[in-house]
Parts: C-alpha cells; structure tokens; sequence
C-alpha cells in the first residue's frame, strides 16, 4: 500500500511540476519549443516532443538507482512514468489525435479536460493562454 501511496503522490505531484512547468516555462523562455504545439503540425513530430525528456531522465534514473539499491525511488520514477503515458493518451491520442482512433466519450471528466485545452489552443501565442494544467481542468470548463 505504501508504494501505491508513493507512485499515486508522485503522480498529483507531476501534474503540479507540469502546470508550473507549462505555464512559466514553456509560455516564457521554452516558448521557442512549445510553439511549435501552437501552430499546425506537419508532420509526425514537432519540437515540443522534445520536453518529454524532463520526465525520461528522471524516471529512468529513479527506477535504476530503486531497482538496484533496493529504494523507495522506484516507485518515485514508476509514478512519473505512469503519468507520462496517461498524459500521451489524454493529451495526443484523444485530445490531439496524433493517432487516429475512432474516440467518443460521454464522461464529463473527458469532456472538461477537452474543452480546457481547446480554450488553452485558442490563442497561438505565449501570452493570453489559460488552462495549463493537463490532468485537471476547473469547473469552469464543464460543457
């Protein structure tokens, strides 16, 4: 139970660095990156991929030095990559449709999550962006 209690903090906590992250850094001095998610993509790929390596090296880091001196740090980067996966299934398969899949949803959680990044994607530059977050969308954005 303690590890599921780590991996699930560890997860709450990633979206909390990732809202900060998006919000300060990648509509501030990464801009010259995260634009790229701002504007049509051509092609499979876009410069914005690259951020995801914020969460790579850690991870992996963490789930080296847990497995092999036997530490709590496991569960610390088996939680960060955990997010990472459900961020690329919100996020690019559903939201973005980076991969094509036939999606309908009528769960209003989905639907809230949807609606926010489509406000956050309603201004293409840096400023005037709202809804940085990506697990979590206030109620405002209900449909």
């Amino acid at each position: 139970m303690l590890n599921l209690g780590i991996v699930l903090i560890t997860i709450v906590v990633t979206e909390a660095f990732a809202w900060f992250k998006h919000k300060y850094l990648l509509h501030g001095p990464l801009w010259f990156l995260h634009k790229s998610h701002h504007t049509p993509r051509k092609g499979l790929f876009e410069w914005n991929d690259l951020i995801i390596i914020i969460y790579i090296i850690p991870a992996a880091l963490l789930i080296y030095y847990g497995i092999e001196k036997q530490h709590f740090s496991l569960w610390i980067g088996v939680g960060i990559t955990l997010y990472g996966i459900i961020y690329f299934i919100l996020h690019d398969v559903i939201i973005h449709r980076r991969i094509k899949l036939k999606f309908k949803t009528d769960s209003n959680y989905l639907k809230r999550l949807i609606r926010a990044h489509k406000m956050h994607h309603k201004h293409q530059e840096k400023e005037d962006s709202e809804a940085f977050g990506f697990l979590y969308a206030k109620k405002k954005y209900q449909p």
